[in-house]
């Protein structure tokens, strides 16, 4: 699965009510809605910029915070193509997996904002094709592929009847 789009670029301990605001996770429960305002308090204007699998590319510990999967599906209903960061918080890993968003966790330094990105989840490698640089990341398992592919775990075990691995 190879994915292509600009990058947004954000940095460390980016929690979860900066992916989406506590504020309107209780007001509603739709996600086209939520979507129009991920990450409003770090970048007011980020919704207008954000084009259809665009990347947000952050530092360290992306989705600290709390547990719940709105804001991994908020960034699916904004139409994030992935999520590339140095390391994740692992609830909100998970959650990405579950619901469907690719997750790459690699070395960020190097992109930049606006950059183009080409991302290979199968082979683990994200080519900055703006520096002409090629950073490596683990590739994702199969089964995880699988999921991400059929659209998130609920839908993967809809498709087929439960959990398989695909090997």
């Amino acid at each position: 699965m190879v994915l292509r789009g600009r990058s947004h670029r954000f940095g460390d301990d980016i929690n979860t009510d900066y992916i989406i605001a506590g504020k309107y996770k209780f007001k509603t429960l739709d996600m086209d809605e939520l979507a129009k305002h991920v990450m409003e308090d770090l970048d007011p204007g980020f919704h207008a910029r954000l084009k259809p699998g665009d990347f947000i590319v952050a530092g360290k510990n992306f989705g600290c915070g709390s547990s719940r999967e709105q804001a991994p599906l908020a960034l699916i209903h904004s139409k994030v193509g992935a999520v590339i960061a140095a390391s994740f918080a692992r609830l909100f890993y998970r959650n990405a997996v579950n619901t469907g968003l690719p997750v790459v966790e690699c070395d960020t330094s190097g992109i930049l904002d606006g950059d183009e990105l080409e991302v290979d989840l199968c082979r683990g490698t994200v080519h900055n094709l703006t520096r002409g640089i090629t950073v490596n990341a683990s590739p994702l398992p199969r089964f995880m592929q699988r999921i991400f592919e059929d659209g998130g775990l609920a839908a993967h075990i809809r498709k087929h009847g439960g959990f398989h691995l695909g090997l």
